[in-house]
């Protein structure tokens, strides 16, 4: 059989510099872009290490023992990622996740923690503070994170099947881990809980009711499960549509076997569409990427962890903040805020809903990789 070869466009080295306006303008919180989208969620990833291989993220054949990782020099700090986020908070974000790679790979990462979590909008209210993580080093961690300030965890998990879950994070890590690493997350009051599925078609489909059947009956409700559409993100995952199933599907096989309702959306800019369970017993969420583009009210911005920001989780463009933070010149905040302004206001990033036209192929040729950026 030939071997199989997947491109790496690598994105860490290269991203514009972002001009710093003449004469800048302090912000005032309300910022928005081409189309009138505003800004309210900044996802940092703290690292790009990751210690599972999953597929559709970051496949072995590509992150394998010869990829080269950033050098720690290359990273952002704490103070660093704490400087930019106040910045981001004058404009408006009221939400930061921690991404990664495996976020709880960054050493030391309860200190940024504690600076994050003292952090205020204008109006003197603390930001939404989360992390994403896949549970290895959860049971472990948890009361250390809630105790520097982390409000809330989403954990990744695409099969409660022991032998496909290992199959799918490619590292062979099993299953009771992650849940007792959510476990540990609810005992440590990192709740509600997300618990993001992606599923792909023919691979963990069969998943759908069984993971649905589990979290209704255990955690007393507080964990949410959401399912991904199996999206293409990057160029590496080998992405097909035929391997999408689309979120309709999954609703209706869930309401098959349990009855939904639909639910009201809680915030402007939520991903997921939400579906309770007719007899009370908690909730599940949908996130349709490819079926369902919700870019209409995008509010999302993200930045790497060296320090480049992306408009958009299929952007193949970054823009260069750590340039900013480390000139000689010594930029204050209210000029990196500036340029930070200019960036949001010539936005006009809509992939999800050009995919398939001739535009979107244009673009989906050098798309960033989600591991990267985050999710």
């Amino acid at each position: 059989m030939a071997e199989r070869t997947i491109p790496l466009i690598d994105h860490r080295h290269s991203a514009a510099r972002p001009a710093v306006p003449r004469f800048a303008v302090a912000p005032n919180g309300l910022l928005s872009d081409r189309l009138g989208r505003a800004l309210g969620d900044l996802r940092i990833s703290v690292t790009d290490r990751c210690n599972f291989r999953c597929s559709y993220c970051m496949p072995k054949e590509v992150f394998d023992k010869n990829h080269r990782f950033l050098p720690h020099a290359e990273l952002l700090s704490f103070e660093e990622i704490t400087r930019l986020a106040r910045v981001f908070a004058l404009h408006g974000v009221h939400k930061l996740r921690l991404t990664g790679g495996e976020p709880l790979l960054r050493k030391n990462l309860e200190v940024l923690i504690e600076q994050l979590a003292a952090l205020r909008t204008p109006e003197g209210a603390p930001l939404d503070l989360t992390l994403t993580t896949n549970a290895s080093l959860l049971v472990r961690k948890a009361g250390a994170l809630a105790a520097a300030g982390l409000k809330r965890v989403t954990v990744s998990l695409d099969a409660l099947d022991d032998a496909v879950f290992r199959r799918m994070n490619d590292v062979d890590f099993p299953v009771a881990e992650v849940l007792a690493g959510i476990e540990a997350a609810v005992a440590a009051g990192l709740a509600p809980i997300k618990v993001n599925m992606v599923v792909k078609r023919g691979i963990n489909d069969h998943e759908i009711v069984p993971m649905a059947r589990f979290f209704r009956d255990h955690f007393g409700g507080k964990v949410v499960l959401r399912f991904i559409e199996y999206m293409d993100v990057g160029v590496t995952n080998g992405w097909r549509m035929d391997e999408v199933l689309p979120s309709a599907q999954v609703v209706a096989r869930i309401h098959a076997a349990f009855p939904l309702r639909v639910l009201q959306a809680t915030a402007l800019g939520e991903t997921a569409e939400r579906w309770g369970y007719a007899d009370g017993a908690g909730e599940v969420g949908v996130i349709s990427s490819v079926t369902q583009a919700f870019c209409g009210d995008c509010n999302r911005a993200r930045l790497s962890t060296e320090g480049k920001l992306y408009l958009c989780l299929f952007a193949s463009r970054g823009h260069d903040l750590r340039a900013l933070l480390r000139d000689p010149a010594g930029y204050s905040d209210t000029q990196i805020a500036a340029a930070i302004g200019a960036i949001w206001q010539g936005r006009d990033d809509r992939y999800s809903e050009l995919r398939g036209s001739a535009q979107g192929a244009v673009a989906s040729a050098a798309k960033v990789e989600m591991s990267y950026i985050g999710g």
